[in-house]
């Protein structure tokens, strides 16, 4: 564990001491994501490829046997939020309280004898920025709990009840990939996931050792997945999913993609998604080919490919998110695109490790001449997912 992880470990259980009384019984951390390729095929049952970030959700938190569930966030502040396990309900809570008690619930629901608990919160994931931090905060709390209360859970499995929680408890209709990043990522690799059956393949992604460099740019124009885009799109896939008569659009096959969009008639909207998902999936196969055999530069364009998909076929870009892409490939770089569920948030950059002063000059002038609000820029390094950290 680094200086700065351990140092964060000892600041939340100082905090929890400070609000409970007592030690917690551990602390534990959940990173936020970057998906490098594979947008909104996750609830299609796709592929996706996204590695773990360094910032972390952290959770310290002791075990309670008395139905009480005690929450508190160094993020929101307020007084902490007390609960009773037997008094959850889906949608009953809209602060954001409803993630950490939804992972209650969803255990709960699923059997499992969690009877309460003190937790403090702390995180380092953007809020808002397509980076997960409502899955890692999610995730963390799960993972607490499983070993606070000897579940035996695997991550996949954590991870699974961690995105019932985010559907059924807040209501927000996402896909199993954020969830499954947090809780099952390794440092230096990019997770190959098929979401259908949970498969997962780790595959090497060391940038800095090809004397390359991921940008995430953080946008600062904020979204929410509950709001109505989301669920429209997720409606939109399943409605062609019905129309072609398979199971999920991964069922489409790529080389038959031309036929199936003909079948689909005069519904443009449809179309517009099935062709999203379909070229997407294709293009998380493309990447993982290319990774394999050691020609990483050779993905970028196919980031910027997946952009102009998400721009123009799924339609979840902003001018945000189109003026980085559009500035960063005209200033160099290697390839890019919008990462996360989209309608503002972040988007990546593939860049030669000698370029990154010159192209985060470039995209923060142009904000500047947009007349937008500076961007976050830092760099993306592949990290471990979650674990117990005290």
């Amino acid at each position: 564990m680094s200086e700065s992880s351990a140092a964060a470990a000892e600041a939340v259980a100082a905090r929890f001491e400070e609000l409970y009384g007592s030690a917690p019984d551990g602390v534990w951390a959940a990173p936020g994501r970057v998906n490098l390729i594979g947008e909104h095929t996750d609830y299609n049952d796709g592929f996706v490829m996204p590695f773990a970030l360094p910032h972390t959700a952290v959770a310290a938190v002791s075990r309670r046997d008395d139905g009480v569930l005690r929450l508190h966030s160094a993020d929101i502040g307020g007084p902490v939020v007390e609960l009773t396990v037997d008094g959850l309900g889906p949608e009953s809570d809209k602060r954001w309280t409803a993630y950490p008690a939804g992972v209650v619930w969803a255990l709960r629901e699923a059997g499992h004898a969690v009877t309460g608990a003190d937790v403090h919160l702390a995180s380092t994931v953007p809020a808002g920025a397509g980076l997960s931090s409502s899955a890692a905060l999610e995730v963390v709390v799960a993972l607490a709990l499983n070993d606070l209360f000897a579940l035996g859970l695997r991550g996949w499995q954590l991870a699974r009840l961690s995105q019932r929680a985010e559907n059924v408890y807040v209501g927000a209709p996402v896909g199993i990939m954020d969830q499954t990043a947090s809780a099952c990522c390794e440092a230096g690799h990019a997770l190959f996931l098929d979401t259908r059956d949970l498969s997962q393949r780790q595959i090497p992604f060391d940038l800095a050792a090809e004397g390359m460099r991921l940008l995430v740019v953080d946008t600062q124009v904020k979204h929410s997945h509950s709001e109505g885009e989301y669920g429209k799109r997720r409606e939109g896939c399943e409605k062609g999913a019905a129309l072609l008569g398979v199971e999920a659009l991964r069922d489409v096959p790529y080389d038959d993609l031309d036929a199936a969009l003909a079948r689909l008639g005069d519904d443009e909207e449809v179309r517009r998604l099935v062709r999203h998902v379909v070229t997407e999936d294709h293009r998380v196969e493309q990447v993982v080919s290319l990774l394999e055999s050691g020609d990483t530069r050779a993905i970028g364009p196919l980031l910027v490919e997946g952009h102009a998909s998400l721009r123009d076929d799924f339609r979840v870009s902003c001018p945000e998110l189109d003026l980085v892409v559009d500035t960063a490939v005209s200033a160099g770089a290697l390839g890019a695109r919008m990462t996360g569920g989209g309608f503002g948030g972040s988007a990546i950059v593939l860049v030669e490790e000698g370029d990154v002063p010159t192209i985060t000059k470039a995209v923060e002038e142009a904000f500047a001449a947009a007349g937008s609000k500076t961007p976050r820029v830092f760099e993306a390094v592949p990290s471990a997912g979650a674990r117990r950290v005290r």
